[in-house]
């Protein structure tokens, strides 16, 4: 078996010098292309993680690659006082994706007539932040003063303060404590709770709710879905209530689950989008859309990122946006991931496979995960672990289904021999 050099000089100087918020694997990578990974060593590995489901199109995309390098030597970064190319054409295709309209596997049915406003940020926390905003300001205008959002347990929105505390986890609470105020949480899929959730916080006066805030799939919670019929309920409850409804496609966005966006696949459609991740092919930006109506709450002085949507960002968006569309990786997506979902369930130990598109989570029967990712790395594969009992895949959109079939053989092999406690 492959061993990897813990000595490394890569290994030493991030203990020595960077703060320690992460457990890395023992390896280093220096180069990509599509859906391979290079390391320090010349060896390859097939991705199945894609940059956190930030590569979109896959590593080093040429049109992304030729974008950047096309921006590089004109402008990177003036600052939001001034225009940007890109930046207008870019929150332009984003709108026409968000008005797309879907059938529940993800094929591209027709378009709505809703206008939409993006603001451009840096992360998913950033994007976030800024729905955040907005649904107090909508709670502010509308609903005399109502502050509080309601997001799911098990969910996850970011690591600033304010989107940890809309994350219903309480471990990522408790050494951060106080949390921002102003939150609430439910179980997924249960519209009664949610109900009377709502009509406790009623009786509160400004402490009655201003939004709910949703992910289609909750990927760092364990990759779990909102069922379509919870997603048009909420929808319904909403649009009774007066609430905007939030939802995070931070990680579900970008044709990662077949259509243009999640919410797309129920139907529905919500007042503020997050969105982050492959809306660059893995450069770093993120963008909070919204209903013109909605997004006209916020004016100058409001809200403002200094990177947020800079010269680079804009042209990494841009390319990547286009070439998603035009290359038709969505239906790609609904192809492979149903291959890649077909084949976890025939694995030794996998009892459930869950998600749609190219997000999935596979339910390991016995407590081998982190041991699983170890193993997969000495063998070329980059594989993600969430807790001791999910496997978690994320890979490019662009993965075959001959990459698929040969990270699926490979992984049998390792689930069988840990399994068996060899």
């Amino acid at each position: 078996m492959y061993k990897f050099d813990t000595d490394a000089p890569f290994i030493h100087d991030d203990s020595q010098y960077l703060i320690g918020t992460y457990q890395r694997l023992p390896v280093e990578f220096v180069e990509a292309h599509g859906a391979v990974l290079t390391d320090s060593e010349g060896r390859d590995f097939l991705d199945f993680l894609g940059g956190i489901g930030a590569a979109s199109l896959g590593h080093c995309h040429p049109a992304v690659v030729e974008a950047l390098h096309r921006q590089i030597d004109r402008v990177w970064q003036v600052g939001n006082y001034f225009y940007v190319e890109n930046r207008s054409e870019l929150a332009h295709g984003i709108a026409d994706l968000l008005s797309t309209t879907t059938d529940a596997m993800g094929h591209v049915v027709g378009s709505t007539s809703t206008r939409w406003k993006t603001f451009f940020a840096n992360s998913g926390a950033e994007a976030n932040e800024g729905a955040i905003k907005l649904a107090r300001r909508w709670g502010e205008k509308n609903l005399a003063g109502a502050s509080t959002i309601i997001s799911a347990k098990k969910s996850f929105h970011g690591r600033t303060l304010a989107t940890l505390a809309a994350t219903g986890q309480d471990a990522f609470h408790k050494t951060f404590l106080p949390m921002p105020q102003g939150f609430d949480f439910v179980s997924l899929n249960d519209v009664s709770a949610l109900e009377h959730k709502l009509d406790v916080l009623a009786e509160g006066g400004k402490q009655g709710a201003c939004a709910i805030m949703l992910e289609c799939i909750q990927g760092e919670g364990g990759v779990w879905p909102a069922e379509n019929s919870y997603l048009r309920s909420v929808r319904e409850i909403c649009d009774d209530r007066g609430l905007i409804l939030i939802i995070d496609e931070v990680q579900t966005g970008f044709f990662r689950t077949g259509a243009p966006f999640s919410f797309q696949l129920a139907g529905i459609e919500p007042d503020v989008v997050s969105q982050a991740k492959g809306i660059a092919d893995g450069f770093p930006m993120g963008a909070v859309s919204a209903r013109i109506q909605v997004a006209d709450l916020l004016g100058p002085g409001d809200h403002g990122s200094t990177f947020g949507g800079n010269a680079l960002a804009a042209a990494a968006g841009r390319a990547t946006v286009e070439t998603l569309v035009s290359q038709n990786v969505g239906e790609h997506v609904i192809v492979v991931g149903q291959h890649l979902a077909d084949g976890l369930t025939e694995l030794p130990h996998v009892s459930e496979v869950r998600g749609k598109g190219l997000m999935r989570g596979a339910q390991l029967d016995i407590p081998i995960a982190g041991d699983v990712v170890d193993a997969a790395l000495a063998e070329g594969l980059v594989l993600n672990h969430i807790g001791d009992s999910i496997l978690r895949f994320l890979p490019p959109l662009v993965i075959t289904e001959e990459q698929i079939d040969t990270m699926l053989g490979k992984l049998k092999e390792i689930l069988e021999r840990i399994g068996n406690g060899n």
